[in-house]
């Protein structure tokens, strides 16, 4: 099911891409997008972990470099029946942690050095349970592939805007792709839309990561007490090299926000994840 999603998203993705392109540059504008976008989805499906472990500079260990967080990823792996996936340790001192690759064989977790200092090692068995199940459940390609091409997208149109500013086309060319107004409309719908189809996929999945993860582990109680601490850090810092289009990655949203862009927010209700693992344990004790 997960591959027809991903096909599904790179679709209506790409389309996004070619009406972009007709915004600003027309027939000629469409040709351009439509060859990068196919040029994009085939760097996406092979190459998006590999982009997004660079953007936040993380760093492979090996079995002696940090041996009871690698005894810990292996015991889990063998627990969940997958694969044992590539360890990356995040140099940032807010906890967070996410998971990546496009199936189980070429799976990765990384962690931030802060969640290594924060948790217990209960509470860290939860959380790299919750990243295996995303791995295990072949959530991994889809939201690498969204995020890296939601941040294609959203750069675009900041570029679009900047062309719009300056000039681009001349008047004839703009009434072809639709006017000034239709250019205007693309470049604050683009992102938008490629955000509302990040919403799509990301939310749901975070459900069945924390009742999947917790079967792993056995420890519900501990992947939700994880859970509240890493949403308390969340608050209270942010991590600088967080983005909008890969915030989805995350356990817990990197980003802070309150209100209207709770709205927007890629995860559930952490309370609601919270009260479902603790119900869960409440039903296995019964």
């Amino acid at each position: 099911m997960n591959r027809v999603k991903t096909a599904v998203l790179l679709g209506l993705l790409t389309v996004l891409m070619i009406l972009l392109g007709n915004a600003f540059g027309g027939a000629q504008g469409m040709t351009v997008m439509l060859v990068f976008s196919l040029l994009m989805n085939f760097v996406s499906y092979w190459y998006s972990d590999k982009i997004v472990l660079r953007m936040y500079g993380a760093q492979p260990i090996e079995p002696g470099e940090n041996p009871q967080l690698y005894n810990l990823v292996v015991e889990l792996a063998r627990a969940g029946q997958i694969p044992v996936p590539r360890i990356y340790i995040i140099d940032e001192p807010a906890p967070n942690a996410f998971a990546t690759g496009r199936d189980p064989e070429h799976g990765v977790v990384a962690v931030t050095t802060g969640i290594l200092q924060a948790l217990s090692r209960d509470e860290l068995r939860g959380v790299i349970a919750h990243e295996l199940a995303h791995i295990k459940n072949r959530d991994t390609l889809i939201s690498t592939i969204a995020a890296t091409l939601a941040g294609v997208i959203t750069y675009i149109a900041n570029m679009a805007q900047w062309m719009m500013i300056f000039g681009g086309r001349s008047s004839d060319e703009r009434e072809e792709g639709g006017g000034m107004l239709g250019a205007l409309l693309m470049m604050i719908v683009a992102p938008l839309a490629a955000m509302i189809i990040q919403l799509a996929i990301s939310r749901t999945r975070e459900y069945q990561a924390d009742a999947t993860g917790a079967g792993i582990c056995g420890q519900p109680l501990a992947l939700a007490s994880a859970l509240e601490k890493i949403q308390y850090y969340a608050r209270h810092r942010t991590m600088p090299e967080a983005t909008p289009a890969t915030s989805a990655l995350f356990i817990i949203n990197p980003l802070r926000g309150g209100g209207i862009v709770s709205l927007f927010s890629t995860h559930p209700p952490t309370e609601e994840r919270i009260a479902r693992l603790r119900e869960m344990a409440r039903r296995k004790t019964a």
